[in-house]
């Protein structure tokens, strides 16, 4: 395949991409999923967009689709700056899956560190988070032990790991947003509406996570191996 021909299709797919998370993201969630951290669907494409693509790519295929998204169904000016998470979950997921696991360590370490250490957090339910604990939990796991004997059986097992991980980043990037950058102060919220929201989050945020780490890991092995047929990606 010739190098310009094989660019404009690579492009072409990183195209397809962000359409997608366009379209995901500008559908509203369900009355069960309108609250928290996502109010869109996007949580469902960012880790596959993060599988298929390259790091920067995937970066900024999910930035275009959330920028578009937001702007197709607005959910307040404060939102654009929230929005970022989603390209993070997805450029984390991209690093993992290609084995940079320190650097995803790193930005938990750095994340979490800089979040108990803002007073305000104090105040808050040390289990509000557990899911982000767990993703914290299993990445000193990978570093240390996890991923020496992979098989092809493990693949979607492999893929769900990618996709949590990613997942989770992006709600980390957004915690970090709203408590250690404390906008919470911006938006004139008090400690005792932050731990009706961390509360709240930590039961339907983990179920937003499990639905679509379960459809990653589905539909992404058969999914990659079909673009990777295609010569589309690396």
């Amino acid at each position: 395949m010739k190098p310009t021909t094989s660019r404009s299709r690579f492009l072409a797919l990183v195209a397809i991409f962000a359409s997608l998370n366009i379209v995901f993201d500008s559908i509203a969630g369900i009355p069960q999923f309108s609250d928290g951290v996502w109010y869109s669907w996007v949580f469902m494409t960012e880790p596959i967009t993060g599988l298929v693509l390259p790091p920067s790519a995937a970066f900024l295929s999910t930035l275009i689709g959330v920028m578009a998204g937001h702007s197709i169904y607005p959910r307040g000016s404060y939102e654009f700056i929230f929005m970022i998470g989603a390209p993070v979950g997805s450029l984390i997921s991209a690093l993992l899956s290609r084995g940079r696991r320190r650097f995803v360590l790193v930005y938990f370490a750095a994340l979490l560190s800089a979040y108990f250490a803002t007073p305000i957090s104090w105040q808050l339910p040390l289990w509000g988070m557990w899911d982000t604990y767990l993703a914290f939990a299993g990445l000193l796991i990978a570093h240390f032990a996890f991923f020496k004997n992979r098989n092809a059986k493990a693949f979607p097992l492999d893929l769900a790991f990618y996709a949590f991980i990613g997942l989770e980043a992006d709600i980390l990037f957004r915690i970090s947003i709203f408590i250690p950058c404390q906008t919470y102060r911006l938006l004139a919220y008090t400690a005792e509406d932050l731990q009706f929201i961390w509360i709240a989050g930590a039961i339907m945020t983990p179920i937003q996570v499990a639905v679509s780490v379960i459809f990653t890991s589905t539909i992404g092995a058969p999914l990659m191996k079909i673009i990777e047929k295609t010569g589309l990606t690396e």
